[in-house]
Order: structure tokens, then C-alpha cells, then sequence
């Protein structure tokens, strides 16, 4: 069985920062390209952060370019995305997922698995 968990969401104060995780069960973890999608309240999940099976080619989306950072440990089966300079729109339930291809591109609909979410909620 497949589980992906996310963790480390909470709340903080506006240029604040916060370091998510994505730990993954059930699946050999080094072999997926991974990434992190929001969703905002009335708004659609959008792509964050993905990440190569490697590491080593990260891609993110124009909004929180400079701000976030996405990694991954093979070795520990997790997935973090570190947030610094946090302002309140980037408030949002955040959710990990695993891509079906090298690249999986920014469409929801090239991910299978995907975790419960973690809130993070940004005040001013």
C-alpha cells in the first residue's frame, strides 16, 4: 500500500519560514520524480516544487521562486520543501505526490499518489 504523509505545516507569522516533509511508504522512493502542490480555500491545487529522482534538476512555479527550496533523501524515503519568507498568500492545505514520469510537469493530472496535506496558514 502506497502512503505518502506530510508534515511540519502549521502556523506562522508573515516572513516567517516553515520546512515541510513528505515521507513515503510502500514505494521504492529514489525511482519517482515527486512534487508539492496548494490549494488555497476557492481556488484550484496548483504546482509548488517538483523534483527529479536525483536531485540534481528541481523546478519551481514563478510564485515562490527564491523563496522555497525542494529536496529529497532517497535514503530516508522523504521529500522536504523548506519555505522562508513566507507571506499570507502563500496560505494553502499543502500536498505531496508522486509524478508518473522523469518529469511530471506542473498538471495535477500527471501524479498518482498523493498525501493528506498539511495546512499552512500565513498571518499578516
Amino acid at each position: 500500500q502506497v502512503q505518502l504523509v506530510e508534515s511540519g505545516g502549521g502556523l506562522v507569522q508573515a516572513g516567517g519560514s516553515l520546512r515541510l516533509s513528505c515521507a513515503a511508504s510502500g514505494l521504492i522512493f529514489g525511482t519517482y520524480y515527486m512534487g508539492w502542490f496548494r490549494q488555497a480555500p476557492g481556488k484550484e491545487r496548483d504546482f509548488v516544487a517538483g523534483i527529479v529522482w536525483s536531485g540534481g534538476s528541481t523546478y519551481y512555479a514563478d510564485s515562490v521562486k527564491g523563496r522555497f527550496t525542494i529536496s529529497r533523501d532517497n535514503a530516508k524515503n522523504t521529500m522536504y520543501l523548506q519555505m522562508n519568507s513566507l507571506k499570507p498568500e502563500d496560505t494553502a492545505v499543502y500536498y505531496c505526490a508522486r509524478g508518473k514520469y522523469y518529469n511530471s510537469g506542473h498538471s495535477s493530472l500527471n501524479y498518482h499518489y498523493w498525501g493528506q496535506g498539511t495546512q499552512v496558514t500565513v498571518s499578516s
